[in-house]
């Protein structure tokens, strides 16, 4: 464990828990996510990840536009999975039906799990870390997890925390149970 580490977690274990209202009302204090009441720094992304977020982003808002089947939001949306102490993850992008938006409280953090969520891996990221949101996610009743290596060029499209088909740029994206008629070539996406 390097010194920058030790600190880190030094500092984790000291700070006090906060609430999901909590953090929210501290506005704009950066990339970050709260993980068991405490804040976790999370880094900016690089240009390869906010490339692929942005394709994804208009190929899914023209879709679900089109269909009037909900809504499309990215940019880091908090997402409760862990109440009392509180965890916000911060989705990179997700999608989420009219029907649940409905039943989401207006004006703070998603407390409703929308039946798409999409990861993007950024060389920092480590598995455990992944795996650990993967069964957060999943527990609070995401239905699709998308997992974009750009890196590989694959994206794993987990179903369930152990449940997965990879698919590489010879492949076609589709999400039938979710987004019946949508269809991406993942080449267009790593393009």
């Amino acid at each position: 464990m390097t010194i920058q580490e030790m600190t880190t977690a030094f500092e984790i274990e000291e700070s006090p828990l906060i609430s999901g209202e909590e953090l929210l009302e501290m506005g704009d204090i950066g990339p970050c996510e709260l993980v068991e009441g405490r804040i976790i720094k999370m880094s900016p992304t690089k240009m390869p990840h906010g490339k692929i977020e942005s394709r994804l982003d208009r190929k899914l808002s023209v879709f679900v536009e089109k269909n009037n089947l909900g809504e499309i939001m990215l940019g880091e949306i908090g997402l409760y999975t862990h109440r009392n102490p509180d965890t916000v993850r911060a989705a990179d992008l997700l999608y989420i039906s009219r029907e649940r938006l409905a039943k989401a409280t207006p004006g703070g953090f998603l407390d409703v799990a929308p039946e798409l969520v999409v990861e993007i891996m950024s060389p920092s990221d480590r598995w455990g870390m992944v795996r650990k949101k993967l069964r957060e996610y999943f527990e609070v009743g995401v239905t699709v997890l998308l997992v974009i290596e750009p890196d590989e060029q694959v994206i794993s499209v987990y179903r369930s925390p152990t449940e997965f088909q990879e698919l590489s740029i010879r492949d076609t994206l589709k999400m039938k149970d979710i987004l019946p008629g949508f269809a991406l070539p993942v080449a267009d996406l790593f393009a």
